[in-house]
């Protein structure tokens, strides 16, 4: 049976006013065009309630008893990867017999739903230890020392694949459209090296990495490239450069180029790619050159060149700006990865 449309309100509150001036249910039924039943069961509601509006409904039992809640719910909190078919046996076992769906909506209503696990850097007890010891060492450093550093990392980004992902509104059974859709080949379609680097005043070179790199080649990258960023990013006296702890970097022979030229380096705890403002910088950047679809390496060479230069300065200041937060979210996670 389908279900009838609702009275308002104001339809409500005139049944009883007619009531309350002597009307009977079937005059006030004829009046307003409703069935007496009708009528009758708005006057009932309003002598016992002393109000026509909606009353809490019970609705049906929650097939999970408050102690089955309380056992997955502790079961997924101690274990994450738990999957729902191992929660339904579980209650099974202790006599409940659910589906599912079921175990997905009572854990909702806990606050928690299946998500994909994010991919992380693996962290061990040494690495967790250096990120804390890093983040309370720098805590208090002024707003004007991160400004004053250059950062630097690599990535790649590929031609087609799942930097080139994204959402379309289209209509039904149009999923094929060329408009719709995203072209792909074998194998990715290949993709490109890039070694950047960026401060607070805007980005820095960005250079493509056309063979492996090793050591001397990331030397002759620094001799070529630094220097002139930092002179182009018109860096105060005695800034400062960052990368990470790749081999490249800290080779016995790459550290002896640094000391030898007098560059500053900022003292870097391994593993930590979200203390580092420059993947998000790379992230904007992905995100762009997607947007511009190039169709062959060398396009998506010169495109990421293009984009990179149009980024604005004050997205690479806001990174900086907010870098003691970065700390904060180090420590008040025990030196594990952070949301950055």
């Amino acid at each position: 049976m389908a279900k009838t449309k609702e009275l308002s309100k104001d339809t409500r509150n005139k049944i009883v006013d007619l009531h309350q001036v002597g009307k009977t249910e079937s005059a006030i039924g004829k009046q307003l065009g409703l069935k007496k039943s009708t009528v009758g069961a708005i006057i009932r509601k309003w002598k016992t309630y002393k109000t026509t509006d909606n009353l809490p409904r019970s609705g049906a039992p929650r097939k999970i008893s408050p102690r089955g809640v309380k056992m997955i719910t502790r079961t997924v909190s101690k274990n994450p990867r738990t999957t729902r078919g191992d929660l339904v046996n579980d209650l099974q076992r202790a006599g409940t017999k659910v589906t599912k769906p079921t175990i997905s909506n009572t854990l909702r209503r806990q606050g928690l739903k299946s998500c994909s696990a994010r991919r992380v850097p693996l962290l061990k007890p040494v690495h967790v230890q250096a990120r804390l010891k890093f983040a309370r060492e720098h805590l208090d450093d002024p707003d004007e020392d991160w400004e004053n550093v250059i950062w630097s990392d690599e990535t790649k980004i590929e031609l087609f694949g799942k930097n080139s992902t994204r959402r379309v509104w289209r209509t039904k059974n149009a999923e094929l459209h060329p408009k719709n859709t995203i072209p792909t080949v074998k194998h990715g379609g290949g993709n490109i090296m890039l070694w950047g680097c960026f401060s607070a005043k805007g980005p820095g070179r960005l250079i493509r990495v056309k063979e492996r790199m090793n050591g001397a080649m990331y030397r002759e990258i620094l001799s070529e490239n630094l220097l002139s960023s930092a002179r182009a990013l018109k860096m105060k006296r005695g800034w400062v450069f960052q990368h990470d702890n790749d081999p490249k970097h800290t080779a016995r022979a790459t550290k002896e180029w640094l000391r030898k030229k007098h560059f500053k380096v900022l003292e870097w705890p391994s593993q930590s790619p979200d203390l580092n403002p420059i993947e998000n910088l790379w992230r904007e950047l992905k995100v762009r050159v997607a947007q511009r679809q190039p169709q062959n390496i060398t396009a998506l060479e010169e495109i990421c060149m293009e984009e990179l230069a149009k980024i604005p300065a004050t997205v690479c200041e806001n990174l900086v700006k907010t870098y003691r937060k970065r700390l904060t979210s180090v420590i008040a996670n025990k030196g594990y990865i952070t949301k950055y």
